[in-house]
């Protein structure tokens, strides 16, 4: 086969069709689609937003994904996952994301870890890893990956939703805030499956969060720095708001 040589690296003949439309992207060219092809993403979480970002990395030429998730696929996640089938219910949902991943790209290398992200396995699941997105229903997960991302250096889309609602930002270490600077402590009322959701919105997230990882592991286009995304689907409100970090945040102060 022949190989299209690039500045670091190959694409071969197939990879320069399949990606042809993206590379048609007004300065995206084919080192930016080698440095995709040479990454790996870990997903914390892969429901609603987590598994629309799976798809689109997917299609988008990423080299490698770790999905960590914990728990069976039930009726109820039907509504917004769209990595799943119905006759998958009752399975681990990490398989099946896997499955059906390898079924869209088979050049995309997926590894699975079907348990919640704990003390005791983070450095495992970032171990390799170029960047991470944040999508776990919980804010317990999600602070040990933020405090990990920092400690390791590495880049982290930070993503929620409820209802109609949602917000994005990424935590680049020494350079942004991180989630500890914005939310200090947890709202006692949040139940991790009390919250409302229409699948769409957490598709719209979910994308989102793919086009940000993207441009952080390319250096295309410019990525949300200190800066956050909110938006209101019910009358279709986007805005970005500035965000700081916090001089005595207990997790990124003082690591520069």
């Amino acid at each position: 086969m022949k190989l299209l040589t690039e500045k670091n690296g190959q694409l071969s003949e197939t990879e320069m069709e399949r990606y042809r439309r993206q590379l048609m992207l007004q300065g995206f060219t084919g080192e930016h689609q080698w440095r995709l092809k040479e990454s790996t993403a870990l997903i914390a979480g892969i429901g609603g937003l987590g598994g629309t970002a799976a798809i689109y990395l997917a299609v988008a030429g990423i080299g490698k994904m770790v999905f960590a998730h914990s728990g069976n696929l039930t009726l109820s996640n039907m509504n917004r996952q769209i990595l799943m089938k119905h006759d998958w219910i009752g399975r681990s949902r990490v398989v099946q994301a896997r499955k059906t991943i390898e079924e869209i790209n088979p050049d995309v290398e997926v590894e699975v870890f079907d348990e919640r992200i704990s003390a005791d396995n983070i450095g495992n699941l970032l171990d390799g890893v170029q960047i991470a997105l944040s999508a776990r229903p919980n804010f317990n997960e999600r602070r040990l990956l933020n405090a990990a991302c920092i400690s390791r250096n590495i880049p982290m889309v930070e993503a929620a939703m409820n209802g109609m609602e949602g917000y994005l930002f990424n935590v680049v270490p020494h350079v942004t805030p991180c989630l500890n600077c914005l939310y200090p402590e947890d709202n006692p009322e949040w139940e991790e499956m009390g919250f409302p959701v229409l699948g769409a919105v957490s598709g719209i997230l979910g994308c989102m969060m793919s086009i940000e990882a993207v441009k952080l592991l390319t250096g295309y286009g410019e990525p949300l720095l200190s800066k956050m995304l909110v938006f209101n689907a019910m009358n279709m409100d986007f805005r970005k708001l500035n965000i700081r970090r916090e001089q005595n945040c207990k997790v990124c102060a003082g690591k520069n």
